[in-house]
């Protein structure tokens, strides 16, 4: 999932703050810079992207 460091934002976290933002109905843009298809092994990173993006635009993902 893209670039990992150490003490950076989990899955959960990055799902969390895509809701929360979404609930605040005040999103004008996104931008989603990490995925890198050369290095995107069986496409997880642009599949985590694409699920961060549809959180930010009010999807939830429970």
């Amino acid at each position: 999932m893209g670039t990992p460091v150490p003490g950076g934002i989990s899955y959960r976290e990055a799902h969390l703050a895509m809701e929360l933002i979404a609930q605040t109905d005040m999103l004008g843009s996104l931008d989603l810079v990490e995925v890198n298809p050369i290095l995107d092994e069986r496409n997880i990173t642009a599949e985590l992207a694409t699920t961060l993006a549809l959180s930010a635009l009010g999807k939830r993902i429970l």
